[in-house]
C-alpha cells in the first residue's frame, strides 16, 4: 500500500489505516519517551487563520515532544494574508519545513496546499472538515468501551464540520453514528452519501434526522458542538432559536444507554448546547478528549513526516 502523504479527510484513509493510527495514537500515550526522537530535526509549518486553544497548544507541544519544532503562522503573518497564491505559499513552505499544517476556514484552501505541497499536508480544521479532533473522539470512545465495532454515537446539534467527520469516523471504524440537527441545518447531503458508501464497507449505520430524543435513544456516547461555529457570530442569535430543544441534559442523557458517555470538542457554552450538570457530571470524558489530541496528532505527524 502506497503511503498517503496528507491528512485532509478520514474519509480517505482505509479502515485498516484509521485503525493502525488509533493503535500507534495509544502506544504514544502508553510510552512517550519511546518517540521522543521520531521527529528529531524536522519542522511543522502551523497556518492559523482561525484562533486556536487546542490544536495550536496540541500540534505545537506534539511537534516538541517528539524531538521537531513547530512554527506558529497567523495568516496575518504570511503573504497569503496580502494575495500571494495558495499554491506559491505552498511551493515555498516546502522548500523550508517537512510538513504543514493549517487550520482555516475554507476548505479549498486546505486541498489547494495539498495540490501544490511536496510536504504532507495535515488538515487541522475547516469549514467543511475536523479530522484530527474526531481522531481524538475515536481514542477516547476506544478506551471507554474497548471498542469502536458496533458503538453507537449520536451527535446532537449543527451538521457541521464535526458532523461530518465523526460521520466519516464512524463509517470507517463501524461504528453507529446518529445525526440530530433541526430543518435547514442538517450536515450535507453529499458527505452523507460518501459516509454511507464508506458504512458499507464496515457494516457501520449513519442515520440523519431532526429528533435528538430518538438519535440519542440507547446511544453509548453523546455527542455536541457549538451552536455558532467561529465565523457563524452573527447568526448566534438566530441559531439560539433555531436549536432550543437540541441541548444535551440530563433528561436527554436519560435516553441514551447505562454506560453512556458525554463528548464535546471544545470550547463548550454551559447552559446552550450542554447544561453544565452534564459537561462537568460523572459521564463526561471531555477532558480526556482533549488530552487525547495530542496522542492522535502525534500518530499522525509521526505516520507522515518520520
Amino acid at each position: 500500500m502506497t503511503r498517503p502523504k496528507d491528512f485532509i479527510s478520514i474519509h480517505d484513509r482505509a479502515p485498516g489505516e484509521i485503525a493502525a493510527l488509533l493503535d500507534l495514537a495509544d502506544a504514544i500515550k502508553k510510552e512517550p519517551g519511546r518517540y521522543r526522537t521520531a521527529l528529531s530535526g524536522k519542522t511543522l509549518a502551523m497556518i492559523f487563520e482561525k484562533s486556536s486553544t487546542r490544536t495550536r497548544v496540541s500540534f505545537e507541544a506534539g511537534m516538541y515532544q517528539l524531538g521537531g519544532l513547530g512554527m506558529f503562522l497567523s495568516s496575518r503573518d504570511l503573504q497569503i494574508g496580502r494575495g500571494e497564491p495558495i499554491a506559491d505559499t505552498a511551493r515555498v513552505l516546502s522548500r523550508y519545513v517537512d510538513g504543514i499544517m493549517a487550520r482555516t476556514f475554507a476548505h479549498a484552501t486546505v486541498t489547494e496546499l495539498a495540490r501544490h505541497a511536496t510536504v504532507p499536508v495535515i488538515n487541522g480544521l475547516t469549514d467543511l472538515l475536523h479530522p484530527c479532533q474526531v481522531m481524538a473522539d475515536l481514542q477516547t470512545i476506544r478506551e471507554a468501551f474497548g471498542t469502536l465495532d458496533g458503538v453507537k454515537l449520536a451527535y446532537v446539534g449543527d451538521g457541521n464540520n464535526m458532523a461530518h467527520s465523526l460521520m466519516f469516523g464512524g463509517a470507517k471504524t463501524g461504528m453507529s453514528v446518529a445525526i440530530a440537527s433541526p430543518a435547514g441545518y442538517e450536515p450535507k447531503a453529499e458527505i452523507v452519501a460518501q459516509a454511507r458508501a464508506d458504512a458499507r464497507d464496515t457494516g457501520a449505520r449513519i442515520e440523519v434526522t431532526d429528533d435528538p430524543r430518538e438519535a440519542v435513544e440507547g446511544a453509548r456516547v453523546v455527542y455536541t458542538d457549538v451552536w455558532a461555529s467561529m465565523g457563524q457570530e452573527e447568526e448566534a442569535q438566530a441559531r439560539r432559536e433555531k436549536f432550543a430543544g437540541y441541548s444535551v441534559t440530563e433528561a436527554l442523557m436519560e435516553r441514551a444507554a447505562g454506560d453512556a458517555i458525554f463528548l464535546h470538542c471544545l470550547p463548550a457554552h454551559r447552559g446552550e448546547e450542554v447544561s453544565a450538570s452534564v459537561a462537568d457530571g460523572p459521564r463526561s470524558r471531555i477532558f480526556d478528549e482533549a488530552e487525547n489530541r495530542l496522542h492522535a496528532q502525534k500518530a499522525v505527524l509521526v505516520s507522515l513526516m518520520s
